[in-house]
């Protein structure tokens, strides 16, 4: 069974798999094998030390591409912290190397979709909640990422599992959607679709 969604159309992939923006873990390697696998991988910004070793990491991946075409991703979380990154420079790197999707996490994005809408860059924002998702999709994301309970690494208190998360999403959403968290398995990713993903 071959599992098409409308993720897939906007993301320019084969197979409904994003792979997650995981801390210090989603390098060019890995992201660049799911990407030539015909979903989309990711890299992480805040991983790299600098604007200047993002820059290089994502020509690293875009080497490792089987063809230029080949759609790929930063993550960018968004820290709640005292002495937040210089996010405008990682944001510059982005825009030039022309990434073609930023995922957002964290805070509210409204600080940057803006900017990244306007380099013509299709976004995706993490939730936790349908409270979050309804305000991404009213600042402009094109995909929201929905972060059930499983996920690991998410700011979520609301502790809400993707079988509750995700047909509420469907009731909700205009904007397609993503499960993210606890996908691990063919039956567990054939399941997305049922759910509303």
């Amino acid at each position: 069974m071959v599992l098409h969604t409308r993720v897939c159309d906007i993301l320019n992939i084969t197979h409904p798999v994003v792979q997650g923006g995981m801390h210090f873990v989603a390098y060019s390697s890995l992201s660049a094998a799911v990407s030539n696998a015909g979903g989309l991988g990711i890299i992480t910004a805040l991983t790299q030390p600098s604007p200047e070793h993002l820059r290089a990491e994502i020509q690293k991946l875009k080497a490792l591409l089987r063809t230029p075409n080949v759609p790929f991703g930063v993550n960018m979380t968004l820290l709640p912290t005292l002495a937040p990154p210089n996010y405008d420079a990682y944001l510059d790197v982005i825009i030039e190397e022309r990434v073609p999707v930023v995922e957002t996490a964290g805070r509210n994005p409204s600080a940057i979709i803006k900017r990244l809408k306007s380099a013509g860059i299709t976004v995706i924002h993490k939730c936790v909640n349908i409270k979050h998702a309804l305000t991404a999709e009213r600042l402009g994301v094109d995909i929201i990422a929905m972060d059930g309970f499983e996920c690991a690494g998410h700011p979520g208190d609301d502790d809400i599992p993707n079988m509750i998360l995700l047909p509420r999403a469907k009731e909700a959403l205009k904007i397609p959607f993503i499960a993210s968290g606890g996908i691990g398995t063919g039956s567990q990713l054939a399941a997305c679709p049922a759910l509303g993903a």
